[in-house]
């Protein structure tokens, strides 16, 4: 039975994690490239039947060094006794990611005074266009407690990697090295208040159920 559920539970993983931003015609890790094949869009679809995920011991716990607005240098120890959700995505995306940003803030508000145990934290995945106080800029429009974090992009790719996010950067064209689109995977992680990763969501899920999520984080 243990075993039974821990496939399932990896399928489901695999389905949310490969969900890509359609923000570009190629979703690829930046280390692979390989194509979607039947029985990925089988864990897709077992992913979307119960979008919400118990993942306690199968993703690792909070950790990173990256930069934040105003040149500070933020780890997970700054987020110790906060209940963090965690997205990646870029500041010019132009769908999902001011859609997650919009759902994440309505948690935001629905927690009411508990909000003050919680942080949206967002990490670009486009680093050469998203500076620290570009992506400060960005999230403060959808919460002004949310952080926007980046880094090189070393730094950005092991953390990537650390949580198994995809993406994708095409090569800029030569006579705007700034206009290029990104592909990158979807879904929201959420920690405790010891940066233990307790569930990934999909960014599709409704308001109300992450709103659930994140109390059961918070009460358990």
């Amino acid at each position: 039975m243990i075993r039974r559920t821990t496939r399932t539970l990896q399928a489901a993983l695999a389905g949310l994690l490969w969900g890509v931003a359609a923000t570009s015609p190629v979703a690829a890790s930046p280390d692979a490239s390989t194509a979607v094949t039947a029985d990925t869009a089988a864990n897709e679809d077992a992913a979307r039947a119960t979008a919400v995920h118990p993942v306690r011991g199968f993703l690792p716990d909070l950790r990173f060094k990256l930069d934040g607005a105003n040149g500070k240098t933020y780890t997970e120890k700054d987020f110790r006794g906060k209940t963090v959700m965690l997205f990646f995505g870029y500041a010019s995306c132009p769908d999902i990611c001011p859609t997650t940003m919009a759902q994440l803030s309505q948690v935001m508000e629905k927690l009411g005074p508990k909000a003050d145990k919680a942080r949206i934290v967002f990490i670009s995945v486009d680093p050469h266009r998203d500076t620290a106080d570009v992506l400060q800029a960005y999230v403060n429009i959808f919460d002004s407690n949310a952080i926007g974090l980046t880094g090189s992009e070393k730094q950005i790719a092991d953390v990537a990697r650390r949580y198994r996010v995809s993406y994708q950067i095409e090569k800029p064209d030569s006579d705007n090295p700034d206009s290029y689109e990104v592909a990158h995977s979807r879904g929201i992680y959420i920690f405790d208040e010891k940066g233990r990763a307790r569930i990934l969501a999909s960014d599709g899920e409704s308001v109300d159920a992450l709103y659930d999520a994140v109390i059961r984080v918070m009460e358990s």
